[in-house]
């Protein structure tokens, strides 16, 4: 399995690269944040040679206004992973099924060569998740062994600790398998 982080603006844009295969970097979130760190943590892990991944945190409404914010601001390179992130919002609500399942479809139409994900934690995918749609692959965050998540749903990237930050594996043998299934 590749090892990979995932980083957001709590995280620096210098972020340890040694090791890591992969980085997910949250570019968007709703239709009006942007990730003040995006352009030098894309940085960073273009210079480390990794495979590059973007992710929205979705809010409930106005998909396809998401889906266009979030294309219109992850950058865009052959072979870049896009995610959209579904869990509990701050204000404790969350998208529906139908409005998560929207959203990849809006985001694969808009960007068709690249691999769209859906990353939720356990809890989402069995206890919310009604539709099991998670576009090219599942990205499920559950805090056990690395490569061991509690689902029997196949899944590619499996985060399982954010202590100190999240760590990511990838069910790739090879960096060169991982860039070749991220480029379509």
């Amino acid at each position: 399995m590749l090892r990979g982080i995932d980083v957001s603006a709590y995280q620096s844009s210098a972020y340890d690269t040694d090791g890591l295969s992969f980085v997910f970097i949250k570019a968007t979130e709703g239709r009006s944040y942007v990730n003040p760190k995006l352009a030098a943590q894309t940085k960073r892990g273009r210079d480390a040679g990794l495979v590059v991944g973007f992710y929205h945190f979705l809010w409930p409404g106005n998909l396809t206004a998401q889906a266009e914010y979030f294309v219109s601001k992850a950058p865009e390179r052959a072979g870049d992973i896009l995610a959209v992130d579904w869990e509990t919002t701050g204000d404790g609500t969350h998208a529906s099924n139908a409005e998560k399942d929207r959203f990849i479809r809006k985001v694969k139409e808009l960007r068709p060569h690249h691999r769209v994900l859906l990353y939720c934690n356990r809890h989402f995918w069995l206890n919310v998740d009604d539709t099991s749609y998670a576009g090219d692959g599942l990205w499920i965050a559950d805090y056990v062994t690395a490569g061991k998540p509690r689902i029997k749903a196949p899944w590619r990237f499996h985060q399982y600790t954010s202590d100190p930050h999240d760590k990511n594996v990838a069910a790739f043998s090879t960096r060169a398998a991982l860039r070749d299934w991220a480029t379509p």
